[in-house]
């Protein structure tokens, strides 16, 4: 049964990851880092700017302006699907976005780590439960650099767990069941 009380975690994440359900709600506070497809490409090239032990990734290009993020919405995670892979590798536990992810991330979350759901849309609700801390890889732009933020409390939703579930795929499969049989009805 999904919990309906929200599981509090703080980065960096570590085995309690491995207890959360597809479903499961979830705040999150600490430090997360965002990485669009330039910042995976440059990582998995020159490598990891940060500690990956027990980190979490954001998909997400936020809009900052100064020493504020003014909006921080996901970005769609399925154009990470071929970059994830090293990262997972390197120890990093968790990963944030919007629309899933596909069957290959699935198992290489299985055992080691979960997929984050974030509403897309939320940009603002997003930046008012993070504080920005430093920024790598600047020379890619604001979208695509790699921004360190903490969070305080950011509302979540596990899309995949570690037991390889998921919500996403549920969801796609109910709707086609759904489809088939109205579909049905259609030609009778």
């Amino acid at each position: 049964m999904v919990s309906t009380k929200a599981v509090r975690l703080t980065t960096p994440l570590s085995d309690e990851v491995l207890a959360l359900k597809a479903g499961d709600r979830v705040e999150l506070s600490g430090i997360v880092y965002t990485a669009r497809d330039e910042a995976h490409l440059r990582m998995r090239n020159e490598g990891i700017p940060f500690d990956p032990k027990g980190a979490v990734i954001y998909h997400c290009g936020p809009v900052v302006k100064e020493t504020k993020i003014i909006a921080a919405g996901p970005t769609t995670s399925a154009r990470m699907n071929s970059l994830s892979g090293f990262l997972l590798d390197a120890g990093v536990r968790g990963l944030i976005g919007k629309g899933g992810m596909d069957a290959t991330v699935r198992e290489q979350l299985r055992g080691r780590g979960v997929y984050f759901a974030f509403t897309g849309g939320c940009a603002a609700l997003a930046a008012s439960h993070m504080a920005l801390v430093g920024v790598r890889f600047p020379d890619l732009g604001m979208a695509e650099a790699v921004w360190e933020i903490r969070l305080d409390r950011l509302p979540l939703v596990v899309g995949i767990d570690a037991q390889g579930n998921d919500l996403f795929a549920t969801v796609r499969e109910q709707a086609q069941h759904a489809a088939g049989i109205h579909g049905n009805r259609r030609s009778a």
